[in-house]
């Protein structure tokens, strides 16, 4: 029990940064991604029921996604080179609605990060490749996604962007729509 450091993010309820401890030998090192328990005791009580992995080179930035009718809790990582993770809060009538929290995921940092549902995620790939991990609480559910345009204004997300690296998005991702676009297709008014 204990094996995990948790920290909240940028003041966004239920938004967390998770560092396992590691146990280094000169063999290598060991330590738990998941356990439930310790999860539960840090305020993450859910059932993950599947788990999906990615590989990305560099440039390659994926999102912002979310899941229309079928929500899901994401538990991320990468195994492999390092990313920039970012999570959107689209709870509507969250005090932190619109709100955005980036965090640097690495197999160097070994850190993961958890979103709750009704939150819009992405990440951009930093290093030559990285393989990205998610664990989540839905199952896939085939038209479920949303998307909301990755470097709009209203949203303020400061994405590390390398000098000369052509960035690298799904054509489904270069034509989402802007918050705002998505706030009033949902009746929901913004400032």
């Amino acid at each position: 029990m204990g094996q995990i450091q948790v920290e909240n993010c940028g003041g966004i309820e239920g938004l967390k940064v998770i560092t396992p401890k590691v146990f280094p030998d000169a063999r290598g090192y060991f330590m738990e991604t998941y356990n439930y328990n310790d999860f539960k005791a840090a305020g993450i009580d859910c059932t993950f029921v599947q788990d999906n992995q990615s590989a990305s080179r560099r440039g390659v930035l994926r999102g912002l996604h979310f899941q229309i009718h079928y929500p899901q809790d994401k538990l991320v990582r990468v195994v492999n080179g390092e990313v920039y993770d970012v999570a959107v809060d689209l709870r509507k009538g969250s005090p932190t609605f619109g709100k955005a929290f980036g965090v640097v995921l690495s197999a160097e940092n070994k850190k993961q990060f958890f979103i709750p549902k009704n939150f819009a995620h992405g990440f951009l790939v930093l290093s030559e490749e990285a393989e990205f991990c998610y664990k989540v609480t839905d199952f896939y559910h085939p038209n479920d996604e949303g998307g909301l345009m990755w470097n709009d204004p209203d949203i303020h997300v400061e994405w590390p962007l390398q000098d000369g690296v052509e960035l690298i998005l799904s054509d489904k991702d270069k034509v989402h729509p802007g918050f705002r676009e998505y706030c009033a297709e949902r009746g929901i008014t913004v400032e």
